[in-house]
């Protein structure tokens, strides 16, 4: 086994945040819990899904400001929120002031086009004929051109507040969080988008089979599109759905095997009409995981490596994954703990 050509720098996890529909409480609880789990055994990002309609993370600003305040160290991330239900002005208050919170941890993660549920969701959020709303990547602009911290009006324009007069501006102003805007990548066209307009690029384990049918070479050129259209300087974090099952009971180990057998035939043949590939699931034992990683083609290319919790599993089964991970698997990508304790004290 050998992996000289792969030298991970960072490593998170992407969490779904289920909870029982007659109990969010119990879930909400448990998913910040794992965070700061996750912050104790030395990851050095913990990122959430945000789902509407489902029992899960409707809103990532929200559940990530309560998470500042269970952890000290961790880097905190939205993957993804998709814009086009939120306005660019509002969202760009809201996760300034998390990010605030957090001195500075937040990762905001970003996706344009007509959101999931529109047609259940549009008449709801949306006054007069949604069908007709912006759902470009303007919005995305917008959202950091508003984090920019830039006046309003021109040079005269003050607003009267208790403390005097002001200039204008979107407040609190988070110092350097416009530089920590994600995308979500998924096409050469999104890959594009992002590497013109200077975001890092989050791709993961599902991508769009654009003149092939084979997933690495579809998220090959994403990432060479990507860094040809000036993403060179942006960072790239790159999921995959990684099940090590070293620590885990029999019965687990077997259910985690049946999990990912089942989900073995969609990674064949492009799904859809969008021609949808995806990625193969890594679960096994350390050493079957690092023997995959290892023959990926896309993990040279890349520093920063999230794992994708599934959504099927429960809070003990998150805990034992994680802990395998970082200790059994990250350490062999040549990953170190205290490596990214003094980058971050740096």
């Amino acid at each position: 086994m050998s992996g000289q050509s792969v030298s991970i720098k960072h490593v998170g996890f992407l969490t779904p945040g289920n909870y029982p529909d007659s109990d969010p409480l119990s879930g909400l609880e448990k998913t910040l819990q794992l965070l700061a789990y996750g912050e104790e055994l030395g990851f050095d990002s913990a990122w959430v899904r945000q789902r509407h309609l489902e029992p899960g993370i409707s809103s990532a600003t929200a559940f990530l400001a309560a998470a500042t305040q269970r952890t000290a160290r961790i880097q905190l991330g939205t993957a993804v929120i998709p814009i086009g239900y939120e306005s660019p002005y509002r969202l760009a208050e809201d996760l300034a002031t998390v990010d605030v919170l957090s001195s500075g941890r937040l990762n905001v993660g970003l996706s344009a086009g007509r959101p999931l549920h529109a047609d259940l969701i549009g008449p709801l959020a949306f006054d007069g004929d949604w069908e007709k709303y912006d759902f470009s990547h303007e919005r995305v602009l917008r959202f950091a051109d508003n984090l920019r911290g830039r006046y309003l009006g021109d040079d005269n324009t003050f607003i009267k507040t208790p403390f005097g007069p002001q200039r204008p501006r979107l407040q609190p102003y988070a110092k350097g969080l416009v530089d920590r805007i994600w995308y979500g990548g998924g096409s050469l066209r999104s890959a594009r988008w992002a590497g013109e307009n200077g975001f890092n690029l989050l791709i993961g384990n599902v991508t769009t089979g654009e003149q092939t049918d084979d997933f690495v070479v579809a998220q090959l050129r994403q990432l060479e599109t990507y860094k040809l259209a000036g993403g060179g300087r942006g960072r790239v974090a790159l999921g995959r759905v990684i099940v090590p099952l070293d620590s885990a009971d029999p019965d687990t180990r077997r259910r985690y095997r049946d999990y990912a057998a089942g989900r073995d035939e969609r990674t064949l043949t492009p799904q859809g009409e969008r021609r949808t590939l995806f990625a193969r699931d890594l679960v096994g034992t350390a050493d079957e995981i690092l023997e995959r990683l290892f023959a990926d083609p896309i993990l040279p290319h890349v520093s920063e490596l999230r794992l994708e919790l599934p959504y099927e599993f429960e809070d003990e089964e998150y805990r034992q994954i994680i802990h395998d991970f970082i200790t059994l698997v990250a350490p062999e990508l040549r990953w170190s703990r205290d490596a990214s304790e003094e980058k971050r004290t740096a």
